[in-house]
Order: structure tokens, then sequence, then C-alpha cells
């Protein structure tokens, strides 16, 4: 959702793509079972004990096999009585030399027992996910793990924020039911769904809304908790614009001398495309955002985006965003206010 300032094109999925997401689906059929024992035996199998983990508010870091069961997966199983897993997309590609698998869906269970702080409903519930992993040698390397968490929060009525004017509840995966790209994706298809999106993207923060071309008339965007989901270009035009105004000098940071902001994976598969930024993007909040008055504040989102495309056009797109953190840098710490 995001406007880049020049940077290296989006990479393509590759031989070594397609080897590293089947080690990946592997990996996941694990959590079919419902074993903990044989879950956390596969954490520990494709998992180092070095893994960099760049995690959601309020893990925010940790490492390898033990900090990903310790801090992320463990807590989510105990809360989420008959915790499940359910994948929408799995993809994957190269990006300047290194391979990267992808994947968005949902984790469920019944909500039991409180979780980082937030009281139990005691009904099912959902909460979304979004995973980069950075694979060599059949393992993951580095991950980058969204949780939406803002999410969670509305649909139990705790969200102290303004609300969106968008859709908040469950999302659907792609139209199509092909979200799960197992097999070694036309090289050429792949390179457009990059390029597309590619373009798009640089046109994204125009003041004449020049993106409007890339996107199919009744394209969706599906986008993070507090944020909102729109239908069609018009209505997705009617946020995009406000929101855009909303954070002075939206972009990487390279005017102003800012390192280290922008993706670290992006590339096509097929008819996808994904992107992960740890940030991606940053701006200074100069106007009202979900309620929370301007106040001058630099502020750097982590950011992520699948899309998939089909004859020339951007039909669907999932974007997260790691709204508690973006929050908490303007002055709102969600959780701490729910115990208060």
């Amino acid at each position: 959702m995001t406007a880049r300032a020049s940077r290296p094109p989006m990479g393509i999925a590759t031989d070594k793509t397609v080897e590293n997401k089947h080690i990946y689906a592997k990996y996941l059929q694990v959590f079919e079972t419902g074993k903990i024992n044989a879950i956390e035996n596969a954490v520990n199998d494709i998992f180092t004990s070095k893994t960099k983990i760049d995690a959601f508010h309020p893990v925010n870091i940790t490492t390898g096999s033990k900090g990903y069961l310790s801090s992320i997966l463990k807590p989510m199983i105990r809360s989420f009585k008959g915790f499940q897993r359910r994948d929408n997309i799995l993809i994957g590609g190269e990006y300047q030399g290194a391979e990267w698998v992808t994947s968005t869906g949902y984790f469920l269970g019944n909500f039991d027992e409180p979780w980082l702080g937030i009281p139990p409903s005691g009904s099912l519930e959902h909460i979304r996910y979004g995973e980069f992993h950075r694979m060599q040698d059949g393992k993951i390397i580095q991950s980058q793990i969204f949780l939406g968490i803002s999410e969670l929060l509305i649909d139990l009525g705790l969200w102290p924020l303004k609300p969106s004017g968008g859709y908040e509840g469950v999302m659907p995966g792609p139209s199509t039911h092909d979200g799960i790209v197992l097999s070694r994706s036309d090289p050429l298809q792949s390179r457009a769904s990059a390029d597309l999106v590619e373009a798009m993207l640089m046109e994204l923060t125009s003041s004449d809304c020049a993106w409007r071309p890339y996107w199919d008339d009744k394209m969706i965007w599906y986008g993070p908790g507090g944020f909102g989901s729109y239908f069609t270009k018009d209505a997705f035009e009617a946020f995009q614009v406000p929101f855009e105004q909303t954070f002075e000098g939206w972009g990487d940071g390279t005017r102003e001398g800012i390192t280290g902001v922008g993706a670290q994976c992006k590339s096509g598969d097929g008819d996808y495309a994904f992107l992960s930024g740890w940030p991606m993007i940053t701006g200074v909040h100069i106007r009202p955002f979900m309620g929370i008055t301007p106040n001058n504040r630099r502020i750097y989102m982590r950011d992520c985006d699948w899309w998939r495309c089909k004859d020339g056009k951007i039909m669907e797109n999932w974007c997260m965003v790691d709204t508690l953190h973006l929050a908490h840098q303007l002055g709102r710490d969600i959780l701490a206010e729910l115990s208060s």
C-alpha cells in the first residue's frame, strides 16, 4: 500500500523457490494434526537456533526456534483452545540473491484464556497472520511475522480508537481459490505480475491518482484492522488519498537522508506478487489518524502486501500493517490501555 523511491525491481520465483515452498508447505501440514509436540518438533526442525525474527508489537524481536515458540506460538496455543491454522496464500520468490517464502491466512480457536492482556471472549475467534521467511539450505534463517491484533480487538469491541470507514472482519482468500502456489510458475507471468505491481506502487502517492489504471474497476483492498477494507477503485481512492496526506514526506526517507527503510523482500510468483518491509515506509504525522491528534512525530510503518493479478490488472490486495506498533509511535499503547 506504500509508495517508494527508485529501488531495485521485484524478483521472481525460481526453481529454488519451488523447492523451498515444498519444504515450507510440509512444515505447515503438521499444524493440521493438532498435536502440539509435533508442531514444536516441526518448528525446531525448520527454524535455526539463530533465526532473526522481527515480530508484531509487543513482541517486536526474538531469536530462533525457541524464541518463536515461547514468544509467539505457544501463547496463542494456550489461549485459543483447539488452535488451528488456515492458509489462504502460499507463494515465494527471489529478491537480491535471497530466497523467500510467504503465507497469509488465519489462526483460529476458542478464545478461552487471556492473550497479550486481552480478555478472552469464550468463543471462536480469528487472528490474521502474515509470514515472510528467508530460506537457506532448507532452513528459515530470517523472518518477519505480522499478526492482526487490531482486527481481533475490533471484533471483540475493545478497539479504543476511531473506527475506520471500511469493512472490518474476517477476510476471504483469493476469489480464484488458487493462492497455494507450489508448482513452478511461468517466469514470464511472474515477471508481468511483479512489474505491474511495481509500476503501480511508483504512482501510489501521486496527486493525480495515477495508480488507478493498474487496478481492475472491481478491485478489493483487504486492509489492516483500523484502516478498513474497500471494494472498487473509487472506494479505495476515498480512503487512500486522505491517508497519504496524513503523513508528510510519505516514502522511504531517501530525500531526508534516512536509511534502512524499504522492502526486504518482494517478488512475483505467477499471478501473485508480495512485498514486506520492516519498516517499509516513513513520514511525519501532520493530520488526525484513527482519531489521534497529529503530533509531528516521524513514524516508521511495518507493512506487507500480497497481490493477485489478472490480464494486466490488480484484482485483489491483502495488506497488513503492525497497527499496534504504529499507534504506539503516535502515543497510544493500546494493550496497556486495556488493563488501565
